[in-house]
């Protein structure tokens, strides 16, 4: 097994590449892949980078039974190996060739068995934490509403604008990962959509009457009134919605075309919100994107259809919705329902997820909470369809890039293949072991494959892609090995890459460098 050793962060480029041995013959090669703040901001706390950065220890374990460690296993069928004893560089940064050993794929697709070290999370030095800090803020845009984000970075000017968008039920919180270790090389930001997070209104939408009070007593839940609030009229949480408020937000507030990077819900409105505005984006990176998103039939796409249902998510709640709401909410807030969601979305059960735990049962504790679940649940779907934002996208000219965890229970390996037919020059890296958020349960190798899939974009191509630094080693799809420290040990999962196909001049500049590479092996050897 050929073993990569990249450089430490903040710079995670490429510095390695696999070399062939000589007695190979040039014509058996097949070709190759070439890679290709403004106004209405109140600050209202620091999240100081104080501690060791890693996965999250709360001091006690995840409620429940204690999870278990779950294994990645490399493949191993090696034929021979052999020692190289030379250094390479690339830019200021040095890496090493460890050791080669060549393998073939017993299925019949030529793969390339490579262990890839990579940086880990930053961590404490010397009492002082290397993670960027992480600063809570709010921006006021809808009336009664703050729009909570978390923001890291600033100080790199020049540098490029990441913003992450979350999935449904979460927040900002669930990209503290990417906040502490990529706000060190660029401008990141998180958001919390309108209903969900802290981006909840602070007064009631539909408050209920003075006589239903008195008669129930019941004050703890807003939005189950039947007048509604001027302000909250027209209020539905929507992907239209949230794909306006990312809209504000870039212009108003990061002032900076953006790259946008969401997980499950968030990847679906990055992708729409890209479809409309390509102009404030300059790249997609989609996790586990959700491929839809909606029940109901959009009214301005399908107004018959749409007339049919007498409610699309606005306030104040029909009668028959508050019961439906009020029975299935106690059961969605419930912290033991919490808890399975999670212990069945993450693969690896010993990730510690306890900040997400708990972040996610107070946010469900909020009064406005309930409501806007079913404002959500039953708003109609997007004037686009995933495929119809996929197509705009390309049409676009929008870069894409795919990270999925393959052991998803929801958003299963079949439809990233799907978005990668449709969008066959888009870059797709599946992760193993990882499910359905593997941003945080494997950030070491999102962070990396982001930190290389940006540096590519903005170098227009002069640096690789992650894990492509070697024309010669990829053929049509490869695994790696990344491996990586984690809390005072090592930690591994596997990475496929589904390369596209190939242009003819892709195959030119291949047979060119692997003419190249093979004179200065000879020259070398004798």
């Amino acid at each position: 097994m050929e073993t990569l050793s990249y450089g430490s962060a903040p710079c995670c480029q490429v510095l390695n590449s696999k070399w062939k041995s000589v007695e190979k013959s040039l014509n058996s090669r097949q070709s190759r892949f070439s890679s290709m703040g403004k106004h209405g901001v109140c600050y209202s706390y620091t999240i100081s980078a104080c501690g060791p950065v890693g996965i999250y220890d709360m001091g006690q374990s995840f409620p429940g039974k204690r999870w278990h460690q779950r294994g990645c296993k490399s493949q191993n069928a090696l034929e021979e190996s052999k020692r190289l004893n030379f250094k390479m560089h690339s830019g200021s940064y040095d890496g090493y060739v460890i050791g080669e050993e060549e393998a073939t794929d017993v299925s019949g697709i030529e793969e390339s068995a490579t262990k890839v070290l990579i940086p880990g999370l930053p961590a404490e030095s010397n009492g002082e934490s290397c993670a960027a800090p992480i600063s809570s803020c709010f921006w006021r845009w809808k009336p009664k509403f703050n729009v909570h984000y978390e923001k890291a970075g600033c100080e790199n000017v020049g540098s490029p604008h990441i913003l992450f968008l979350p999935g449904f039920g979460v927040g900002s919180f669930h990209y503290e990962k990417q906040l502490k270790d990529l706000g060190r090389d660029f401008r990141v930001w998180a958001l919390d959509f309108l209903g969900q997070g802290m981006s909840l209104p602070f007064e009631d939408p539909a408050p209920l009457s003075k006589e239903a009070i008195a008669s129930n007593g019941n004050i703890s839940s807003w939005g189950f009134g039947d007048e509604t609030e001027p302000w909250a009229t027209k209020l539905v949480y929507s992907v239209d919605l949230w794909q306006e408020q990312v809209r504000y937000f870039i212009e108003e507030v990061i002032g900076e075309p953006v790259y946008l990077v969401g997980n499950s819900l968030g990847g679906y409105v990055a992708l729409y919100f890209a479809a409309c505005n390509p102009h404030l984006v300059k790249g997609v990176t989609l996790l586990n994107a959700t491929p839809f998103w909606g029940f109901l039939p959009n009214a301005v796409k399908y107004p018959g259809l749409a007339k049919i249902f007498p409610w699309a998510g606005t306030f104040p709640l029909p009668s028959s919705i508050k019961r439906l709401t009020e029975l299935l909410w106690e059961k969605i807030s419930d912290p033991k329902s919490i808890a399975q969601v999670l212990n069945q979305v993450y693969a690896d059960h010993s990730t510690n997820v306890d900040n997400v735990f708990s972040r996610i049962v107070e946010t469900t504790r909020h009064p406005a909470a309930a409501a806007s679940f079913a404002s959500i649940m039953f708003a109609p779907q997007g004037e686009l369809s995933f495929s119809e934002t996929l197509s705009r996208c390309r049409t676009n000219n929008v870069p894409i890039c795919l990270m999925y965890g393959k052991e998803d229970p929801w958003v299963k390996p079949v439809w990233g293949f799907k978005v990668k037919r449709q969008v066959p020059e888009a870059p797709y890296y599946q992760i193993s072991p990882a499910g359905h958020c593997p941003h945080d349960e494997v950030p070491e190798v999102i962070n990396f494959l982001l930190r290389g899939w940006i540096r590519n974009l903005e170098s227009q191509g002069s640096v690789s892609l992650p894990l492509l630094e070697d024309l010669d080693s990829v053929k049509h799809t490869f695994d790696r090995e990344l491996e990586f420290p984690r809390e005072g040990s090592k930690k591994s999962v596997m990475v496929r890459f589904f390369v596209s196909s190939f242009s003819l001049w892709d195959r030119i500049r291949s047979y060119i460098k692997s003419q190249s590479k093979f004179s200065n092996l000879a020259a070398k050897s004798q």
